[in-house]
């Protein structure tokens, strides 16, 4: 089974619009790069049914983990135009991949709720 983690820092204590918006670009932007790189395994995971979480980081050092290069990953990092200031890093989307290989990387977390 494939998925897609989203990574979203607790720290910046986003209203509930900032956090979805920022899971959004990391998703699309994700998607994008793993489309070009793995056109296979994204279209598997489209056909799936597209599983997705989001997960919680406490803070920025947290959200930069070392995911091997082979899995699609991209930050985020947000215009400034309304919460935050420019560029600091809000989110990391990770995949489509196994579920399990995930897991390994990013079990530890907990859940958005």
């Amino acid at each position: 089974m494939l998925k897609q983690v989203i990574l979203i820092r607790k720290d910046l204590e986003l209203s509930k619009g900032k956090l979805a918006a920022q899971a959004c670009h990391a998703s699309l932007k994700t998607y994008r790069k793993s489309k070009k790189k793995n056109p296979k395994e994204t279209n598997d995971w489209i056909d799936q049914g597209g599983k997705k979480i989001i997960l919680w980081v406490k803070k920025k050092k947290k959200i930069e983990r070392e995911i091997p290069k082979k899995i699609p990953k991209t930050s985020i990092k947000d215009a400034g135009y309304t919460e935050l200031e420019p560029g600091t890093l809000t989110a990391l989307g990770i995949g489509p991949w196994e579920e399990e290989e995930l897991d390994k990387y990013t079990g530890d977390l907990e859940t958005v709720k």
